[in-house]
């Protein structure tokens, strides 16, 4: 409020736009508050003691407060795409309606003064009661502008449980094949919030329909699949490797497979192999309850958010359980074994090498699995039984 109030007293129009303003006015808690106003980037640096230039280009100005960071951004209309993701050239403007207008959908096209009242030039307020989501103008032009625009109206769909006005997707439908140009990292950070949403149903069956499936990484082959995943049945999924955990499970991938799907979407190196041990782990569990060998492997926090993925398939998960069926194993790691690889070489009279990771590993699994007690006496009576075994 006080830079808006600064802004005002200058004699510039300033308000609350986009997001913010959409999800105080349907009771959600907001994140990013942006800031739109008719002063030029040079005259938002005059009023404000400390800013960053992140965007001066587009017409954005951090402006940094003791409490927090706002983004303050000059009224702008916008040239053509040629990339269907940036505008060629942006021209500052001092009419909001301009810059309005520009916007992806009605219920991001708001304003708020700082009388707190509403701005709606587009119908904007009557599409957030009848749960619609609507492009500003038309459709055709908006998503020619910006193809990632038709991932996030999937997102929006998922997220807020609206339905998409008939000729906004039918023009999603129809420019479907313009997400090709859109980078995979763009499209990931939709798709990952299209998979979290409260009402992913809808939104995986809008992303089937309107074919946009076909242009995301991998998934050209996987309409049913992704059809299948819609059908689980539960909550909002709480994590991103939850999310692709029960993806995966639905495309029946190899691990392989997996590793070279995850790769195309860019996702992490962590992120990828936590879901290829969820993936398994969360199959096996449908099936059977946890041993201490499976438990072990997978570790503490990846089996509660496999636990977790069980009401997904009408079973009931049972988190304190697992919880202390972990904290009850023999051990947790390879650490709190009594004896070590040095141990071994100490003690038989091998020269160095595969043998002992072998030997460590089968003890490692005799331990947690409660046939053998973690001390030196048992674990090295064993590795002699083995070893014999292994050398004969």
């Amino acid at each position: 409020m006080p830079i808006l109030r600064t802004l005002q007293e200058a004699g510039y129009e300033a308000y609350f736009v986009g997001g913010s303003v959409r999800d105080i006015l349907l009771n959600k808690p907001i994140h990013d508050v942006d800031i739109a106003t008719s002063a030029f980037p040079a005259e938002v640096k005059e009023l404000f003691h400390r800013t960053i230039d992140v965007g001066i280009d587009h017409g954005t100005v951090m402006v940094v407060t003791k409490e927090e960071t706002y983004e303050v951004t000059t009224f702008r209309t916008e040239s053509t795409y040629q990339d269907y993701r940036r505008p060629d050239h942006v021209e500052f403007v001092r009419s909001l309606k301009e810059d309005l207008k520009r916007r992806d959908f009605t219920i991001n096209a708001l304003a708020v003064g700082i009388d707190g009242e509403v701005i709606d030039l587009f119908d904007g307020l009557a599409d957030l009661r009848n749960k619609i989501l609507r492009a500003v103008g038309n459709p055709h032009e908006r998503f020619h502008e910006d193809a990632l625009r038709m991932m996030r109206a999937l997102r929006f769909v998922s997220q807020l449980g609206f339905t998409l006005e008939p000729q906004t997707f039918e023009a999603i439908q129809e420019y479907h094949s313009l997400l090709a140009k859109i980078s995979v990292e763009r499209i990931n950070v939709e798709f990952v919030k299209l998979m979290m949403g409260s009402f992913r149903e809808a939104g995986l069956h809008s992303l089937v329909e309107s074919e946009c499936y076909i242009y995301c990484p991998g998934l050209r082959e996987y309409g049913e699949s992704l059809l299948a995943f819609a059908d689980l049945k539960g909550p909002a999924i709480p994590t991103e490797r939850q999310a692709w955990t029960l993806l995966m499970s639905r495309l029946k991938m190899t691990p392989e497979a997996m590793r070279g799907f995850m790769k195309e979407w860019k996702c992490s190196n962590q992120l990828t192999k936590e879901v290829i041990q969820m993936v398994p782990a969360l199959e096996f569990r449908l099936v059977h309850e946890w041993d201490n060998w499976s438990l072990y492997q997978l570790g503490r926090e990846l089996a509660l958010s496999v636990e977790y993925l069980l009401q997904y398939f009408d079973h009931e998960p049972n988190l304190a359980k697992v919880r202390l069926l972990y904290q009850n194993l023999p051990m947790h790691s390879l650490k709190d074994m009594a004896l070590k690889g040095n141990d071994l070489m100490a003690h038989f009279d091998y020269p160095r090498g595969a043998w002992i990771s072998s030997t460590l590993h089968a003890l490692e699994q005799e331990v947690v699995e409660g046939r053998l007690k973690n001390n030196n006496e048992s674990l090295l009576a064993f590795a002699k039984t083995f070893l014999e075994e292994e050398m004969t």
